[in-house]
């Protein structure tokens, strides 16, 4: 059985200098939801990549699951981000590395 993971990528917009505190704690609280829900794999924020604010690797049923949790991210609803979506397919011991 194919294991489908995807990988948000979340941009800054021009406005994301105005991030404001109530919109950074709406995206804690999603954060958190998806993360109560099981979609969460691994989220975080780079540094040191110019444009690029951070990422999460969801687990969905679908890209078009994964699709609608990254447009109900804050950041992206309210104009602060933009993202990109990928889909990855997991390599491990248990799958043969996908031999």
């Amino acid at each position: 059985m194919e294991n489908w993971l995807y990988v948000m990528f979340i941009e800054k917009t021009k406005t994301y200098n105005r991030l404001t505190k109530a919109a950074v704690e709406r995206h804690v609280a999603n954060l958190k939801a998806l993360d109560e829900a099981g979609h969460i794999e691994l989220a975080g924020v780079f540094k040191g990549y110019p444009g690029v604010a951070g990422m999460y690797i969801l687990k969905a049923e679908s890209l078009e699951a994964a699709e609608a949790l990254c447009k109900q991210e804050p950041l992206v609803a309210e104009g602060f981000a933009t993202y990109k979506l990928k889909a990855l397919q997991p390599a491990y011991k248990e799958n043969n590395y996908l031999l």
